[in-house]
């Protein structure tokens, strides 16, 4: 207890008490820990985190957007079997210098599967985007004095996707709950959310783990504490009678937390050996090289996209804390980062764009949106598109309609004021398509709007058999990971190895596909 006595002594400890206070618990944590013998196969606690992963990298710049992260083809995709040969995996993970203990067991050795073989396209994606963002990491951490794989923790909390936002409500690449982020100096208002700032947040949250080290002292439980709060890491420790070391409270933490410091060591081993696993990164339009420009005026971002001649959603990926793509700087400056050599035009051209088009977005100079209105830019449709309409039904997602019309899911989203991935069924969304193919777009919305959940269930029934196989037939919006999940036990990995498929991306509308159902 007498760490808790010190709480009220040091100011950055009482902030931190708070934090733990209103720290939300992760998913399951309310349930009694259960004491089966998990599995490599069918663990839940990594079913809980596929789940997550899956859901974190659904996203525009991973998923829809070829503009952005940059298509690779998948070559000797399926990793031979001696790599996971446990003397092979625990040799590779003792040459890796760390200050944690890279534990080694078959839950950890799950999680390696999990990102070397079933999550291949996705971690791919993550070695790309690393180039951008582990360089920041790494300097607040060298700074702090911590040690630099922390920068993994963003890998398993947000995909490495700023703009992830989990159902529990926390926000960015390194989660933070709306509470522990304002305790930590982050902003948080209907324009700015700095726990989306990568710059910002990271500095936060280097903060956070630090008083939780002061705490814990151990590694291993201030990763497990910073996943599912601080609180149930206490009481994990209280039922356990004092013990501190994380695998003896595994059967005490949360189901998700379980396979949190799993996920850790496997995502370290992952990113040292992707090379023996033949995972290449995909290259990112993402600038290495940036700077910051501080702003003075309220200034959108279609100001500064079409007088700079930049896609607009590569300001929005570099400057994801602004939440209506508006630069609030009415009594006081805020930054906007752009590539280095870009940072340096918009000096030179500062009131030109500030002049830009100012009369339709800032009427008298003034943020006119009301929290919780349409984002601007919906009202009028942008350069070379047209406005068409979709009805939600049951069963829609949010990047399965981004899919079907060929636009970005954070462009779906801000058209609509959607947050959290939340549609409600009959919603009538927004969508802007290319004017010269109205006429097809339409032709999916009406095709897509009455496509109903029964119809689903007889095309996967008239799919055809073949022996033990079934054949689907690919349509419009379709991926392979969708079509997996159609299937019980059935994954992705399963379908492109069974139908010869190199590239993920590349199947089309009316192929078919071969399938073995699981018994």
């Amino acid at each position: 207890m007498k760490h808790f006595r010190f709480l009220f002594i040091d100011k950055r400890y009482f902030t931190l008490l708070l934090a733990i206070l209103f720290f939300s618990p992760c998913q399951g944590s309310s349930q009694e820990p259960e004491t089966d013998t998990l599995s490599i196969k069918s663990s839940p606690n990594i079913d809980v985190f596929t789940r997550s992963l899956d859901s974190l990298v659904n996203v525009w710049y991973a998923t829809t957007t070829p503009g952005l992260v940059v298509d690779t083809i998948y070559e000797n995709a399926f990793t031979h079997s001696k790599d996971f040969n446990d003397s092979i995996l625990i040799r590779r993970l003792g040459k890796i210098v760390s200050a944690f203990p890279l534990t080694y067991n078959n839950h950890v050795k799950s999680f390696i599967k999990l990102y070397t073989l079933e999550r291949r396209e996705q971690v791919e994606t993550m070695l790309g985007l690393s180039d951008y963002y582990f360089p920041l990491f790494e300097a607040e951490l060298d700074a702090a004095g911590l040690p630099l794989e922390l920068k993994y923790l963003p890998v398993i909390e947000s995909a490495l996707n700023p703009r992830a936002f989990s159902r529990a409500g926390a926000s960015g690449l390194w989660q933070f709950m709306y509470y522990t982020g304002k305790q930590y100096g982050l902003e948080i208002n209907s324009y700015v959310d700095e726990r989306r700032d990568p710059h910002k947040s990271t500095r936060a949250a280097v903060k956070f783990l630090s008083d939780l080290y002061d705490i814990y002292g151990d590694w291993q439980l201030v990763i497990a504490a910073y996943n599912c709060g601080p609180g149930n890491v206490n009481r994990a420790i209280r039922r356990s009678g004092g013990k501190r070391n994380f695998w003896e409270l595994f059967y005490l933490l949360p189901r998700e937390t379980r396979g949190y410091v799993p996920a850790f060591i496997a995502a370290t081993y992952t990113f040292h050996y992707h090379k023996e696993h033949n995972l290449k990164p995909r290259p990112t339009l993402l600038p290495v090289a940036t700077d910051t420009v501080m702003i003075s005026k309220p200034l959108h971002f279609s100001q500064v996209a079409e007088m700079m001649n930049i896609p607009i959603d590569i300001v929005r990926q570099l400057n994801p804390q602004y939440r209506r793509d508006i630069i609030p700087a009415q009594n006081q400056s805020y930054p906007l980062r752009l590539a280095f050599h870009q940072s340096t035009f918009f000096v030179s051209r500062e009131d030109t764009i500030y002049n830009y088009n100012r009369s339709k977005f800032f009427p008298n100079n003034q943020l006119v949106i009301k929290p919780g209105s349409t984002t601007a830019g919906s009202a009028a449709p942008p350069p070379g598109k047209a406005k068409i309409y979709y009805t939600v039904k049951s069963g829609d997602v949010v990047g399965l309609i981004a899919d079907w019309f060929d636009v970005y899911t954070s462009s779906l989203r801000y058209w609509n004021n959607i947050r959290r991935n939340i549609i409600r069924v009959g919603q009538k969304l927004v969508i802007y398509v290319d004017k010269d193919k109205v006429d097809y777009y339409k032709e999916i919305a009406r095709q897509k709007s009455g496509y109903s959940s029964s119809s689903a269930d007889n095309q996967l029934a008239d799919s055809g058999k073949d022996g033990d196989y079934i054949y689907y037939t690919v349509g419009h919006g379709d991926s392979v990971w969708s079509i997996a999940k159609k299937y019980p036990g059935v994954t992705d990995t399963d379908i492109l190895r069974l139908n010869n498929i190199k590239n993920a991306r590349s199947i089309k509308p009316g192929q078919k596909l071969k399938i073995k159902p699981k018994s």
